[in-house]
């Protein structure tokens, strides 16, 4: 989406970009603490105005709701009075997020089912546009006011530096969607930038734009060419535009996360690792645990640990598989809604929480066979059954050949490729990533201070979570 009254948007791949981290890098390592957190939020602005400027004072507004309810519900002790400045935040976030991601949906249902009905549906279309990265700085916002309310984490005092945190541009468009508990105290103290940052950020920034123009790039005019066909392409050909576009997928997402935690590492700020070989996993609670770490450990955290205490609690199930099971679908059904509301994004969705809850079963099973899957020709074989079966939810996924999308969803579809060959999509990237225990980030977690969720004192493991 090219910005309002500007040449165009900051793309990492872009010499608009190239110039202007030059620029503000060199006077980033000519200030201290104070001056490069003012620099680093003027930088952070002005690269999502570079977007669309008229969406600033939606970032703005969220930022300073959701800074001055943390503070509220870290002042008061009264129960009431910290839940209702709960649901303001919430209510707001999740209102402006809805409005933005499903206006357009509602209004063209209205139209085709007055049309049904033979009704003359003529109204004015607002064409509502949805604001680049608005569901990636939401949750973090979102995830910061309840942490606080939890009493996770102390609030943050400094209104500047919450704003960094949250428009810190480095992750704004499209993640990793960084908890605060991690991120907040490398903004909050001063940071000086060693060699090895410098190494290992232009490493990852050159590893990024490979994964990016060599591989994803390449691999789009495969996947295109095969779902161009609409239904007349052999089963042969539709299998290797599907591992195309699984592999296009990867390098796209994890091309552009390598390149943001590159250009952050460069000035002292580690963002956290998003992907980690996720096609090379044995299973798909394994696959989880790879695929937009982040994006997984946010939903496990706030949508799928929440049900489960509710649910124990409540005693809705008799059993734990199932309470974990039901977990699931409720998880990944509001992911998929989440996704937009399509049925494709909401099939896909309850296909994996059918794989997770599958896997279940599976592994109960296995651990009354144990000597039947510890051989090496197994751990081969898992890992291209767990390859085969993402291929196929990507498939779901993609839309094609499942069920044709209204409209006004074609037009975004449109849309988010043209976006995605510029590396920057935030609205496709959000559609991948769930569930999974991360290790590598429940250490960030544990050692940022956040403890493990307890159901009457017993810590929740259960599934594969």
């Amino acid at each position: 989406m090219p910005a309002a009254g500007t040449s165009e948007p900051l793309i990492f791949n872009s010499f608009h970009f190239l110039v202007f981290f030059i620029v503000v890098y060199a006077l980033y390592r000519a200030l201290k603490h104070e001056g490069q957190n003012w620099l680093l939020l003027a930088a952070s602005y002005y690269f999502y105005g570079s977007w669309d400027w008229r969406f600033l004072g939606l970032l703005i507004a969220s930022t300073g709701i959701d800074y001055l309810c943390a503070l509220y519900i870290d002042r008061r002790a009264d129960p009431r009075r910290r839940r209702a400045a709960l649901i303001v935040s919430l209510g707001f976030n999740l209102t402006v997020l809805g409005f933005f991601k499903y206006f357009n949906f509602f209004a063209d249902s209205l139209q085709t089912l007055l049309h049904a009905a033979g009704l003359q549906a003529d109204y004015a279309t607002l064409h509502i546009v949805l604001p680049i990265g608005i569901s990636f700085y939401t949750f973090i916002t979102m995830s910061y006011v309840i942490d606080v309310y939890r009493r996770d984490i102390e609030p943050c005092h400094n209104l500047r530096d919450f704003a960094l945190f949250v428009a810190y541009f480095p992750h704004l468009v499209a993640g990793p969607i960084l908890r605060a508990g991690w991120l907040l105290p490398q903004i909050v103290k001063p940071r000086r930038v060693r060699p090895d940052q410098i190494r290992d950020g232009l490493w990852l920034i050159v590893w990024g734009f490979f994964k990016k123009v060599f591989v994803a790039d390449n691999l789009a005019h495969v996947a295109d060419a095969v779902f161009a066909t609409n239904g007349h392409a052999s089963g042969l050909e539709v299998l290797l535009g599907v591992y195309a576009f699984a592999f296009q997928i990867y390098g796209d997402f994890s091309g552009y996360s390598d390149i943001a935690r590159g250009t952050s590492l460069l000035m002292g700020i580690e963002l956290n690792v998003n992907f980690r070989f996720p096609y090379f996993v044995r299973s798909a609670p394994e696959f989880w645990r790879h695929w937009h770490i982040s994006l997984s450990t946010w939903f496990r955290d706030h949508v799928y640990t929440r049900f489960l205490l509710v649910a124990v609690r409540g005693k809705w199930f008799k059993k734990r598989e199932t309470a974990s099971a039901a977990g699931y679908f409720v998880s990944f059904g509001l992911m998929g809604v989440w996704h937009g509301l399509e049925w494709h994004y909401i099939i896909y969705g309850l296909y994996h929480a059918t794989l997770l809850t599958g896997y279940d079963a599976f592994t109960r099973w296995k651990k009354r066979h144990p000597h039947r899957f510890t051989s090496k020709t197994w751990a081969i074989v898992a890992r291209l059954i767990t390859f085969h079966f993402v291929c196929f939810g990507l498939w779901i996924f993609s839309g094609h050949g499942i069920i044709k999308p209204l409209p006004a969803e074609q037009g975004r579809v449109a849309a988010m490729s043209s976006i995605l060959r510029r590396i920057d999509d935030e609205d496709i990237l959000q559609h991948f990533g769930c569930f999974g225990i991360v290790s590598h980030h429940e250490a960030h977690q544990r050692s940022a201070g956040f403890p493990p969720h307890d159901v009457h004192g017993a810590q929740i493991k259960a599934g594969v979570f």
